[in-house]
């Protein structure tokens, strides 16, 4: 077993940043922290036990309300694996396992009686957008956009702008708490006196004013980094205070969880520490931009128990762009009734390069590329990725606790998935195919899906050309072709193989419309392309400057009457 690689959790962001990851080690290709794993026992009376096997340097009772966790670190000339082994052959012990490191999923750096009049409000393409208003650093990206792709805030806005007794938990690298843009909607703990190293509420921590910092260890969630106050900006960014943005939310109480490092590294076990903190202090929702790592059963258990507690956790997909229901991503993929895993869309209405997906693993897509909102220091940047999409949704959902209050966590996500607007090039991406819409939410609208071909009645036809690449295939090519069925109602193709360089070559699936339904890349067999409704289907071959692979070839297509 290899324990040398260095890997880290990662910030749900499009562009991955490079995180130093400090004492940390491989475990079946997953980052974990060298010589440290979290155990369940079976009683609290196990852990003097625990910690008199010679094998354990140390043992700490990592003290969360749903079980007795222990994290140990081995002894230094043990070997991690046997260790891990003989602690679940013990009787006492439920289940050991790594302790994954994880962290920030990376970044990549109209008018209206309801729109606020904040100054950068027109470059929100996330909550209106115009087809032309995509920020990018420094100005505006001048892209072409899909006007009304976004989260259709300010007919929500009509009905609800939130409320300051809905709280939502930021599980990140914390929150600038002192942003000219955030301060007015942060979350205050009452029952604590500030800066007294006394824990006046009782809760097991001191001086936890804003939230905790699991990091750190201390009472100060600030943000070194600016991930968790981008993410908190979207959410909450106050309305109508003559300065910067605006949130999804213009009331709300943000709560800042920060276990993420200010390089954007953390351990499950402080993530755990974390979702278990804010399931103590009964929060309506956990925003959790981050993920990696292996199946951990520990962070699971600490998800149900906020589930429990009737507390939804929202969950960035991964900008790996690869699909979740063939490759899991941690915490987005656990099969719990209140996470909500989210995708990201761009300005064009399509899902991002970056974005992982998944059929049967993601819920809903929402705004997630070139995202303006709040960072450290109070300032203001555009970053893209799932993490950028992930508060967008969990504003929409705070949206309907402020309406209508909590209500079963299982209940909302359905709802959530039935309400989102229909995208063709979703079908087959995630399990609503469709982007979050907060008023079709708040008023429980659930448009329209088309009708589907039947399986059974395609009818397969020889295309005129064969559609086939030269093997390899050439640098930089752009080949299209189109097949037409007079009188079809739905068309295909049927690829007989491909093989292309996954992610930087494609070739994109067309309607009549000139609208992508479809981008395929990587390697296929006998693969049969998502179908257009009407009689023309065009496919578009596009090449990059690198690695050239075997091509593809079609020679048959198929099609419904």
């Amino acid at each position: 077993m290899n324990f040398s690689k260095p890997l880290s959790w990662v910030l749900a962001s499009g562009v991955l940043a490079t995180i130093p990851v400090v004492n940390a080690a491989d475990y079946k290709g997953n980052p974990v922290v060298a010589g440290e794993l979290i155990v369940k026992l079976k009683s609290a009376k196990s852990l003097s036990s625990l910690k008199s096997l010679k094998s354990l340097s140390s043992v700490e009772d990592m003290k969360v309300s749903f079980a007795t966790l222990a994290l140990v670190k081995v002894q230094d000339k043990a070997d991690l694996e046997s260790v891990m082994q003989s602690l679940n052959a013990n009787p006492e012990v439920e289940y050991a396992e790594p302790n994954y490191q994880v962290s920030v999923v990376d970044f990549k750096k109209e008018d209206s009686n309801f729109a606020p009049r904040d100054p950068e409000f027109s470059k929100l393409w996330g909550l209106i957008n115009t087809g032309s208003n995509e920020p990018v650093r420094g100005g505006m990206s001048g892209a072409q956009g899909k006007a009304g792709a976004d989260v259709n805030a300010l007919q929500a806005w009509e009905m609800t702008k939130g409320s300051q007794s809905v709280v939502i938990a930021v599980i990140d690298t914390g929150i600038d708490h002192r942003h000219p843009d955030l301060a007015a909607n942060m979350w205050v703990n009452s029952g604590e006196v500030a800066g007294n190293g006394v824990d006046d509420d009782n809760n097991g921590f001191i001086d936890d004013v804003y939230g905790y910092d699991f990091a750190n260890n201390d009472g100060d969630p600030m943000d070194g980094h600016s991930h968790g106050t981008h993410c908190a900006g979207t959410i909450g960014a106050v309305h109508d205070n003559g300065q910067g943005v605006a949130g999804v939310m213009a009331n709300v109480k943000m709560m800042g969880i920060k276990f993420l490092t200010d390089s954007g590294s953390g351990s499950t076990a402080n993530a755990i520490k974390s979702i278990d903190y804010a399931t103590q202090m009964n929060v309506d929702l956990m925003s959790n931009s981050w993920g990696g790592g292996g199946f951990s059963q520990a962070l699971k258990d600490s998800i149900e128990a906020a589930k429990n507690a009737g507390i939804l956790f929202v969950a960035a997909a991964g900008n790996s762009s690869t699909d979740n229901d063939s490759k899991p991503h941690y915490p987005s993929n656990y099969e719990v009734d209140n996470v909500v895993s989210v995708a990201a869309h761009g300005h064009n209405d399509e899902l991002a390069s970056f974005s992982c997906y998944g059929k049967r693993t993601v819920h809903v897509a929402a705004p997630g590329k070139n995202i303006l909102s709040t960072v450290k220091n109070g300032g203001y940047d555009v970053y893209s990725g799932t993490s950028m999409a992930t508060p967008h949704v969990s504003g929409v959902l705070g949206l309907l606790l402020a309406h209508e209050g909590r209500s079963d966590v299982k209940q909302v996500r359905e709802r959530l998935m039935a309400t989102s607007v229909y995208v063709n090039t979703y079908r087959k991406k995630l399990i609503s195919e469709g982007r979050a819409n907060a008023f079709n939410l708040l008023t429980n609208t659930m448009p329209a899906r088309p009708a589907r071909p039947a399986d059974a009645a395609w009818q397969t036809t020889r295309m005129r050309d064969v559609f086939e690449s030269a093997h390899p295939y050439a640098d930089g090519a752009t080949v299209s072709y189109t097949v037409t069925q007079p009188g079809a109602k739905y068309v295909r193709v049927v690829f007989e193989k491909l093989d292309l360089e996954a992610g930087y070559d494609v070739i994109k699936v067309k309607n009549a419309q000139g609208e992508v339904v479809e981008t395929i890349s990587g390697a296929k067999e006998n693969y049969a392309s998502e179908y257009v409704e009407g009689e023309s289907l065009t496919l578009e071959f596009v090449s990059d400057r690198s690695v050239n692979r075997w091509g593809y070839k079609a020679s048959e297509f198929q099609y419904q009457l």
